[in-house]
């Protein structure tokens, strides 16, 4: 799994021009999910991500989590994470998971965040989504469950 995490101000989803989700302080996640992707991958992202020290605290040092600033998650499914470019111009998807798995990772991944008392909110999983964030920082982390 990959998982591009962008700390933000605020955040939300709109599926044909009509607002899905939203949230203010925290995280707004695009999620991708590889063919070979398990329910391990989906714990080890949550643990990481709903531990990850990236808020300031009072001293202006990174060193707080999303559940210590009482923020949100607003988490995307992301295809195009593993989208292969090295030949051409025309990126191949071949390696991301196809919806009968990737559905229920994805599904398990929301429900673990939930699990871990962080407030979530969702877009809707393979539909055309307009994203609109307002980065804070801008601080975006990347987490790839094959380089754990």
């Amino acid at each position: 799994m990959r998982a591009v995490v962008q700390r933000v101000k605020k955040a939300s989803v709109a599926i044909d021009d009509t607002v899905v989700g939203a949230i203010d302080q925290g995280f707004m996640i695009l999620l991708g999910i590889h063919e070979e992707d398990s329910q391990s991958d989906v714990d080890y992202l949550v643990k990481k991500i709903s531990k990850l020290r990236v808020f300031e605290d009072d001293n202006g040092k990174m060193n707080q989590s999303i559940e210590a600033v009482s923020g949100s998650i607003l988490s995307i499914s992301q295809f195009t994470l593993y989208a292969q470019t090295k030949k051409g111009n025309r990126p191949s998807f071949i390696e991301a998971a196809r919806p009968e798995v990737a559905i229920p990772l994805y599904n398990a991944f929301n429900e673990g965040i939930q699990a871990a008392g962080i407030p979530l909110q969702t877009g809707e999983f393979g539909a055309e989504m307009q994203v609109s964030i307002t980065n804070d920082g801008p601080v975006t982390i990347l987490f790839d469950t094959r380089e754990k």
